[in-house]
């Protein structure tokens, strides 16, 4: 299983803004240039976080964007679920109306290891914030 590159960099962008949180908005294109990563498709990243509640954008010649909460009360796996939506490792835990085997729920074999397999995966990623991220890289 892999993590697509949206959720890679919106991970990396937030982390850039929780590191500069105290210092005011910090432009697109300057989130963009530090971790190399296209403007256009940190556009559509943000855009996402901002829906989310994760972000705020000022505009004028001092703007950009900011968190909308401090970075101990954004979870890694916040960011990850505004980008990408409900984590499920297989379409059965989708629970949506197309799911092929959503008529096999009760009996099906395999669903408890998904099901702990998805728990695991939202508990790592929401035991970590942006706060946290941030104290690891100062240390280094």
């Amino acid at each position: 299983m892999k993590l697509s590159a949206r959720v890679e960099y919106g991970v990396r962008a937030m982390a850039v803004l929780a590191f500069h949180y105290q210092n005011g908005p910090l432009p697109l294109r300057e989130i963009a240039r530090q971790e190399e990563i296209s403007f256009q498709f940190l556009e559509q990243i943000f855009s996402d976080l901002r829906r989310a509640g994760l972000l705020e954008s000022v505009r004028g010649v001092r703007g950009g964007y900011l968190l909308a909460r401090p970075p101990a009360e954004i979870k890694v796996g916040d960011i990850v679920r505004a980008v990408e939506g409900p984590i499920t490792p297989v379409d059965c835990l989708a629970d949506s109306p197309s799911s092929e085997c959503r008529h096999r729920k009760e009996g099906c074999l395999t669903r408890q290891v998904w099901e702990r397999l998805r728990d695991r995966i939202n508990e790592v990623l929401d035991e970590v914030s942006l706060a946290d991220l941030t104290d690891l890289n100062r240390l280094k």
